[in-house]
């Protein structure tokens, strides 16, 4: 068993615990929107705070991560889970209102390329060195699956977006 620093970002905040598993794509499969943080400052960091710490197969687990674990056993039994797990890069489509996101994604589920488009028609480009924070979607969610678009079809738009540079 090894402990994991796992992180759930909120976008405005975010969740930091200590999570002892055999390996961090077990903390993965256990516990939904959360990343195993790998980053060695971001490690030695946390090394000096007190953050709640938990085994991946504790039933009494700290508030939030019990959250996401009952999140991930919901998502289980639904078609599609971790369907975009190990498929390397992959393209989604995600809708707000009159807002289309379309994302580029890692086999981390870290978005390396989007284009945003606004409802009056507004069409911007841009990539993963332009954010200050970009948390990974969860790629085991198996409501992603149905979102997923072609590589042509994120081509088409980032092209058609950066065509008035």
């Amino acid at each position: 068993m090894k402990r994991f620093l796992v992180l759930h970002d909120y976008g405005v905040s975010r969740a930091w615990w200590w999570v002892v598993a055999e390996s961090a794509q077990e903390v993965l499969e256990t516990f939904a929107e959360v990343e195993v943080v790998e980053d060695e400052d971001l490690l030695e960091q946390a090394r000096h705070l007190s953050l709640d710490e938990a085994s991946v197969d504790a039933e009494d687990l700290p508030p939030g991560l019990r959250d996401l674990r009952d999140q991930r056993r919901a998502q289980r039994a639904r078609p599609g889970f971790g369907a975009l797990v190990g498929r390397g890069v992959v393209h989604v489509r995600h809708n707000e209102g009159a807002f289309v996101s379309l994302m580029e994604l890692g086999p981390n589920g870290h978005r390396l390329r989007e284009v945003a488009i606004a409802g009056d028609g507004t069409v911007l480009r841009s990539e993963a060195d332009e954010w200050p924070r970009n948390p990974p979607v969860d790629l085991y969610d198996p409501d992603l699956v149905r979102r997923t678009i072609s590589r042509d079809e994120f081509e088409f738009a980032w092209a058609a977006a950066g065509s008035d540079e």
